[in-house]
């Protein structure tokens, strides 16, 4: 594989509601990413660029707010095009930073306008969200949660109070709630550690060892849910997504090859995800956009010991916290029938996370690193009992050696969120802690 192939272009939306620190962390995240060598392009906000321009949205008529928001999401898209296309002939792996993006126009109209828009114009979300952008970034406004720093008076264009300040956040959020790496960063800490887990946030997901440069505080916690699912009306906004699973061969044991396919009306996206072990005890998962082309191709490589999984995805955002609801699905193993878990990324724990989990759904318990609840192991064919390919870890650490009664499968406790590899032989159980 050359040099070109090689290169990564990473396309990043950073959008959030007043005060949030959208400006500041995008000059932080973009010194950040330049000292890795990276190639970073700022993308600048269309709605600022047109409204610089004596546009008034107060003097406006509805046709006319009508049209400029058409006209707006016309020029994103060719702004935005001409740098993805620098981006791709550059040089350097490249880092390209949206100031706001495609679907944060949707939370300045209507719903029924906004249908109409998409539909005159042949736009689709799955396109325009999904597979546009890599990652969206929402920063919290200063309104909501840390009040002593909101402040107008020396921002030009932002006018608003506390309550609009945090009408129009939770508005800007909710417009990305579908994408599937969508990341919701709160006033929980201060604000150079707001930053900081922003910056870290973005490396996580591009598989970027960062090391002790920054401090890591966020994590993925898994919820077990009890069924059945309570009504549509008691979720707040979501979107609904049907979900395709599928495990690839893989050359060696500690090296997990998935590719997935994720869509909505029959509009899809493709995801090649490949996991391994890495220092700082963290599993690096490197994820890959794929064309329509290229995921039939992968899926030749499909592993006959797995079962395809299949879900129904349900996204929604509760106290300023992006939440995903997995619904498995038949055809599987009996041992998915009924099995819902809920997943969010956040840096709370005990009785701060509980707090921030949806009271509306019945859920049993936390099961963050237990196995029995990795999609790896629910989607193999052979019983646990009898298998040699069930999973505890991707880690490789100091060994120990672990007996159990014949070749059943046993469960183990975890007080962390670390599992362990186990390859059986005869009897004896060799775990890699």
């Amino acid at each position: 594989m050359d040099a070109i192939e090689e290169r990564k272009v990473y396309r990043l939306v950073l959008t959030g509601g007043p005060c949030g620190g959208k400006t500041t962390g995008q000059s932080r995240l973009c010194t950040f990413f330049e000292n890795l060598g990276w190639k970073v392009f700022r993308v600048p906000e269309t709605a600022t660029i047109l409204l610089s321009g004596g546009i008034k949205f107060a003097d406006l008529v509805a046709d006319e707010v009508y049209k400029f928001q058409e006209n707006l999401l016309r020029t994103m898209i060719q702004i935005e095009n001409t740098y993805f296309e620098l981006g791709r002939t550059s040089n350097k792996n490249c880092l390209i930073i949206c100031d706001r993006g495609f679907m944060d126009a949707s939370a300045y109209i209507s719903k029924e306008k906004w249908d109409r828009m998409m539909r005159s114009n042949n736009w689709n979300p799955v396109e325009l969200r999904d597979n546009r952008y890599n990652q969206i970034i929402h920063m919290v406004s200063a309104a909501n949660g840390a009040e002593q720093f909101y402040a107008t008076e020396e921002h030009s264009c932002r006018s608003e109070g506390v309550s609009l300040a945090r009408e129009l956040d939770y508005k800007a959020a909710s417009a990305w709630i579908g994408h599937p790496y969508f990341d919701v960063i709160d006033n929980s800490t201060d604000f150079e550690n707001k930053v900081n887990r922003m910056i870290e946030c973005v490396c996580q997901k591009l598989g970027i060892d960062i090391g002790d440069r920054l401090s890591i505080t966020s994590r993925k916690v898994k919820f077990l849910v009890s069924g059945p699912v309570p009504a549509d009306s008691a979720f707040p906004a979501f979107q609904d997504f049907e979900v395709v699973h599928n495990y690839l061969q893989c050359a060696g044991p500690r090296v997990q090859a998935r590719l997935r396919k994720r869509g909505q009306n029959g509009r899809w996206s493709y995801i090649h995800t490949i996991r391994r072990p890495q220092q700082h005890g963290q599993s690096i998962e490197v994820r890959t956009q794929l064309s329509h082309r290229d995921y039939l191709n992968m899926l030749t490589q499909r592993d006959d010991a797995h079962f395809s999984i299949f879900k129904k995805r349900r996204c929604f955002l509760v106290n300023n916290q992006y939440f995903q609801m997995d619904i498995y699905k038949e055809p599987s193993h009996p041992r998915c029938k009924g099995l819902i878990l809920l997943e969010t990324y956040t840096s709370l724990t005990g009785d701060k996370l509980q707090a921030i989990l949806p009271k509306f759904l019945n859920i049993v318990k936390e099961v963050t690193g237990q196995p029995d609840y990795s999609m790896f192991n629910l989607s193999l064919r052979e019983d646990w009992n009898n298998t040699k390919k069930f999973c505890y870890s991707l880690h490789d650490q100091d060994d120990a050696d672990v007996k159990t009664n014949g070749h059943s499968h046993k469960m183990v406790n975890h007080d962390h969120d670390q599992n362990v590899v186990v390859h059986q032989k005869n009897a004896r159980v060799r775990v890699l802690l």
